[in-house]
């Protein structure tokens, strides 16, 4: 201090005077270092009594809110295996209550949590956690796109709600273009008339799916059989004249039908317009066979996957490993209705049938011959695959249904028909399989069900009935024996079959022989025996035999060594291929013993009918003979007017 400002302040005495001056020479004698540590003392200080505060005010917040009483009241109980499966450190894509706590900050925040976690975990001695049902894997594979492929939406109507829901996804990307192609043979009538009567309800669903279908969506119908006829021509929106285009189908008698030139129409037609609008186009079949021009699939194929059109079928499954199937068909002649199974082109699923169409023996397997495979013909299925659409079956006429869970293994091969030719050349159990199913196509109507009741009132009259029985099989053995030659030249590469169709079909082929060859072995004895010896009735009353299968094979060493390998091979289908057709049919086959035991029993036979090949031709009363005469005029008169389908 100055000593002008001692001098003014009286209250300054000379002892507070010494003090001030001492104090400041203290500081200017100092020496440097001196004034720097004091300085940077008095820094640490400061910064120690800022953290003194904040370090204070953080433990008030994490002071515990919980009383001990509380505590006391309810004891719980924490399971550190809990704990590890729900908290942060477990393996689920979740946070855990402690993790979701400490993102929040506050100790109301705390409090909050706390509260939450007392209302959900209502019990925390848990010690594990219910977890969300897993779907088995049939549901997965089921939501999987069924583009390309065979699938079943519940008939005619499923099938046409169906292709609703194609052209609205077409629209929602793109104007459209549909040219609907109806099959005009006599057997399309109902499914056509289902049609024309939805066709109103289809674009009315689509007008009302605000995908602009009144601007981008137009089309046009063509109809085929022998003869191709555009009958809506130009593309358009206007409902009514596609409802008239369609309603104006006539019913084709010719019996063709040329799907694959009508395709091929259709494309140059519609292909103009279709780059003109720079929209999607979509073909849509509407038959009930395969088409009778199928050497045109591959190029037909081909200008489709091209031009980028896609093509849809509404169409009936294919019958199992064959050619022909049989569809239900009413015609009218002269005022008379007639009903019928008529054959029809609706397969084979593969490109060859790789079936054999062998007759069964068996009891029960009235009907196998028209088993539904559940796939749409190949050419037809073919065609949609290559180009994105969809075969839906609009009818399956099979009486069994197979798991499409279990099918989709055994689907069938749609690649081009070269692809399958090299197939066939690279493996002769391959090549095996399909000759001899061609050979019974060709043979095998002629392959008869043998007779197995004989009329045996007296000697003569059974040896008759058994030298008829006898001629139909007397080349049986011969056709078998060839059959199984075509078969055995394939069996060295059945081991390199490379698919569970292909193993399956050739197991069935064989086994299937090998066990009709055992049941003509055993047949042909039984009746030379038969014939040469008659054995008397145990029952005086009786006057009919009757084979029946029996467990004992009695013919020779040769039999029953092909009695045994035909076990091995129709067992294998059925423990390899469970809940397919080839199981089945093997199970069928297996439904009764390959040998053969007589039965006697009784018949009813008329007064003047001797039942032998010269017999007299028996008497009926006569209201009885005009129905039969009345019955065998309709059945010829219908056989005369079966229409082609």
């Amino acid at each position: 201090m100055s000593t002008l400002e001692a001098s003014t302040n009286p209250a300054l005495t000379a002892d507070d005077s010494d003090f001030g001056s001492g104090v400041w020479d203290i500081f200017y004698d100092m020496p440097a270092w001196g004034i720097s540590l004091l300085v940077h003392v008095a820094i640490l200080i400061t910064l120690m009594s800022i953290t003194w505060v904040i370090e204070t005010q953080r433990e008030v917040e994490i002071t515990s809110a919980i009383e001990p009483e509380e505590i006391r009241h309810e004891e719980y109980v924490i399971d550190t295996e809990v704990s590890e499966e729900i908290g942060s450190d477990s393996s689920l894509n979740i946070v855990g209550p402690s993790m979701a706590a400490a993102q929040n900050s506050g100790i109301d925040n705390h409090r909050e949590e706390s509260q939450r976690i007392d209302e959900v975990l209502l019990d925390p001695r848990l010690q594990t956690v219910e977890s969300l049902p897993t779907p088995s894997e049939a549901e997965l594979l089921e939501s999987i796109d069924l583009t390309g492929t065979t699938e079943h939406a519940g008939g005619t109507e499923g099938a046409i709600d169906r292709i609703t829901q194609e052209i609205a996804a077409s629209l929602r990307q793109s104007k459209t273009l549909v040219v609907w192609l109806l099959d005009e043979s006599l057997s399309m009538e109902g499914r056509r008339e289902m049609v024309s009567k939805r066709f109103h309800g289809i674009y009315e669903q689509l007008g009302a799916l605000d995908v602009g279908a009144e601007e981008a969506l137009k089309s046009g119908v063509v109809g085929y059989g022998k003869e191709i006829h555009l009958l809506q021509e130009e593309p358009t929106s206007d409902l009514s004249l596609l409802m008239e285009a369609v309603e104006s189908i006539r019913n084709d008698k010719s019996g063709e039908e040329r799907v694959f030139t009508a395709l091929n129409m259709a494309l140059r037609t519609y292909l103009p317009e279709k780059r003109r609008m720079r929209a999607n186009m979509m073909m849509i079949l509407v038959t009930d066979e395969r088409g009778d021009d199928y050497q045109m699939l591959e190029d037909t194929v081909r200008k489709c996957t091209r031009e980028g059109v896609k093509v849809y079928c509404i169409g009936n499954t294919s019958v199992f490993g064959r050619e022909k199937g049989y569809i239900r068909t009413k015609w009218e002649v002269d005022g008379e209705t007639f009903e019928k199974d008529l054959p029809a082109d609706m397969g084979p699923e593969t490109v060859a049938a790789e079936g054999l169409q062998l007759p069964f023996w068996t009891a029960g397997a009235r009907g196998l011959d028209r088993m539904s495979s559940g796939y749409g013909p190949y050419t037809l299925s073919r065609v949609c695959a290559e180009t994105g659409g969809v075969f839906f079956v609009a009818e399956d006429s099979g009486r069994r249904k197979w798991d499409s869970a279990i099918m989709r293994k055994y689907s069938p091969d749609y690649r081009p028909l070269r692809d399958y030719q090299r197939q066939l050349s690279t493996n002769s159990a391959k090549s095996a399989l399909v000759n001899a199913a061609k050979q019974t196509v060709l043979d095998g109507e002629d392959i008869p069900v043998p007779q197995l009741q004989f009329q045996a009132n007296n000697d003569n009259i059974l040896r008759e009935q058994i030298t008829e029985a006898q001629k139909p099989l007397a080349t049986m053995d011969y056709y078998l024996q060839s059959l199984h030659a075509i078969l055995e030249a394939g069996e060295r590469d059945r081991d390199k079959l490379d698919s569970d169709r292909w193993r399956a079909s050739y197991d069935l082929a064989m086994g299937r022989v090998l066990a009709m060859r055992v049941r003509a072995f055993g047949y042909n004895a039984m009746l030379a025996e038969m014939k040469a010896a008659p054995r008397a009735f145990e029952n005086p009353g009786n006057n009919q035999w009757r084979l029946a299968p029996s467990k004992e094979v009695n013919a020779g060493a040769t039999v029953r060594k092909l009695h045994k390998k035909a076990l091995e091979y129709l067992t294998r289908v059925i423990d390899e291929h469970p809940g397919t057709p080839w199981a089945f049919l093997a199970s069928v086959e297996l439904g009764d013993p390959l040998g053969w035991g007589w039965n006697e029993s009784k018949m009813q036979i008329a007064a003047n009918a001797t039942g032998g090949a010269g017999g007299n031709r028996p008497q009926f009363a006569p209201e009885e003979e005009a129905r039969r005469q009345e019955q065998r005029r309709r059945q010829e008169k219908m056989k005369a007017s079966e229409p082609n389908l």
